[in-house]
């Protein structure tokens, strides 16, 4: 058996590398090789975190670690220090420690090597985990202290400066503040004149413009993002709200505050926690206050409602389809004329995808469910009767262990012709020809094996998708026009569908053909395991 390697930075490693000190996880790398050299150990896989995560869940490499560990897939696993495989909470840390004791997986340290199954190991591991776990927490609240004191000083202490702006050092003293980028300033100055005062008219008069008509006049006219992409409306509002533009610096306006529901943690971000901080920065505001204020004002008068702690859903479609071109979710537009259709339109507004009514896309999901449902059935030949299908499922399990039984026999005479081979009972003519036949027979036993197991997975899709996505779409296309609200339709469609794909490259009032699109149906089938 091989055993694996778990590569992670740490804060200290990333602080070392903006010193100059190198880059950490290389380091680590040759330093674990030649330790597993030197141990003569056969390597298998290497897994190299390039995230920064505090719990298991934002750490993908290391949940493909524990997967493999919990499987038996590796002997053990090298790593810089045990800290490195969990400083989350008490929760992830037992996950890791109940992983490694119950899969009998060593942890192989330059220093060390932990036997899980080893009393005194177990309880070596697990304080180093609760100590690496203090120190976390002591080296957090430090930092966390620092930058709300460097952000009461009106320095900029955030990783990504906000649009308009560049980060530069502070002279003579520590920490960084914000400078002006010339290009991008103007297009603030720009955002802000057009929602507050508004465009210049022929007329010489000024009309005010909204978010989503501001968007698109920064599409029309080229101005460049951060990222090369398009303006959304979310980028927009974000900036008409933030203060930093008015001379401000906010710091944990969007805190992390968590909760237990039904037995999982959640997280959320409320808007200007208790722990929010405002104060006067040191850099060269963008926009007088006046001007922010006025916009502010505007912006509290057209906030979306909310029903329940959620936006009132009035699309049905919502969060559902997907533009085939630019590959945002496509959104309902309503019109003031009570006389015209809600359009779906594409939420970018540079993307040259066009609009249908609303309407017309929502009754082809509906139409195409119905025919997906008819060639579903009859792709996978649903038996009358599910009793069927699941005796077939015995069946096929039954032959697989059984071949499985032979292929282990198999192993036990091929050990016992190398002992007739050595004893002098058998000539090397005889124990090649024997060999031979027991290797043709274990190849058709795995061949046979890989048949059943393909066949085996096809007939749970199957009962899966008897029990599960069958049922959901003949439900949906028996109860879905007598729903009467856009959420309680929303619901059942997010039920049987991941997404919809649109597209549409011609304009409809130009050919007389409103609902001459296309959609592609990505429907929640049973995944194959």
């Amino acid at each position: 058996m091989s055993y694996d390697i778990y590569l992670r930075k740490s804060r200290v490693d990333l602080e070392a590398e903006k010193r100059g000190d190198g880059e950490t996880l290389a380091k680590h790398e040759r330093t674990l090789l030649e330790l597993a050299k030197s141990m003569n150990l056969e390597l298998g896989r290497i897994y190299r975190e390039v995230v920064s995560g505090e719990t298991i869940a934002s750490r993908p490499e290391m949940q493909k670690l524990l997967v493999a560990v919990e499987q038996g897939a590796c002997d053990g696993v090298l790593v810089m220090d045990i800290d490195r495989l969990a400083r989350g909470d008490t929760m992830d840390q037992g996950i890791v420690a109940q992983t490694f004791k119950y899969s009998d997986t060593k942890i192989i340290t330059p220093t060390k090597t932990y036997d899980p199954n080893n009393e005194f190991d177990e309880e070596y591991f697990e304080f180093g985990l609760f100590m690496s776990r203090r120190e976390y927490k002591t080296i957090n609240r430090r930092m966390q202290r620092g930058r709300t004191a460097s952000v009461k000083e009106g320095k900029f202490v955030g990783n990504k400066t906000p649009y308009g702006y560049t980060r530069v050092p502070i002279k003579n003293d520590k920490g960084f503040t914000l400078e002006p980028h010339p290009e991008e300033a103007e297009i603030v100055r720009l955002i802000f004149e057009l929602y507050s005062k508004g465009e210049l008219q022929p007329d010489g008069a000024y009309r005010r413009l909204g978010v989503s008509l501001i968007v698109r006049k920064l599409n029309e006219i080229k101005a460049p993002t951060r990222n090369g992409g398009s303006w959304s409306v979310a980028t927009v509002r974000g900036m008409l709200t933030n203060p930093v533009y008015a001379g401000k610096i906010r710091w944990n306006h969007r805190a992390v505050v968590k909760s237990v529901s039904n037995g999982q943690v959640e997280k959320k971000r409320p808007r200007n926690p208790e722990s929010c901080v405002i104060v006067d920065g040191l850099h060269e505001p963008l926009i007088d206050q006046s001007i922010y204020d006025i916009v502010n004002e505007y912006m509290a008068k057209n906030k979306m409602p909310r029903i329940g702690g959620d936006f009132m859903v009035k699309n049905p479609l919502a969060g559902i389809v997907v533009c085939g071109k630019c590959g945002k979710r496509m959104q309902r537009r309503p019109y003031d004329d009570r006389s015209k259709q809600d359009t779906l339109m594409c939420a970018d507004t540079s993307c040259g995808n066009v609009s249908s009514a609303l309407h017309y896309v929502e009754r082809a999901i509906l139409d195409s469910l119905a025919e997906w449902l008819r060639d579903y059935k009859i792709k996978w030949d649903f038996p009358d009767k599910a009793g069927k299908s699941s005796s077939q499922i015995k069946l096929k399990k039954k032959a697989i262990s059984k071949a499985i039984g032979e292929l282990d026999d198999i192993k036990n005479q091929t050990g016992k012709l190398h002992d007739l081979l050595e004893q002098g009972i058998y000539t090397t003519e005889v124990f090649l020809e024997r060999s031979r036949v027991l290797s043709e027979r274990s190849n058709r036993l795995n061949a046979e094996v890989a048949a059943l197991e393909v066949s085996l997975k096809e007939d749970r899709m199957r009962e899966e998708g008897r029990e599960n996505i069958i049922p959901k779409v003949e439900v949906l296309l028996e109860t879905y026009d007598g729903l009467t609200t856009p959420k309680a339709k929303n619901d059942i469609l997010r039920e049987v569908l991941e997404k919809v794909v649109y597209i549409k490259t011609n304009k409809g009032r130009w050919h007389n053909a409103p609902d001459d699109f296309e959609i592609i149906l990505y429907p929640r089938l049973p995944k194959s395991t």
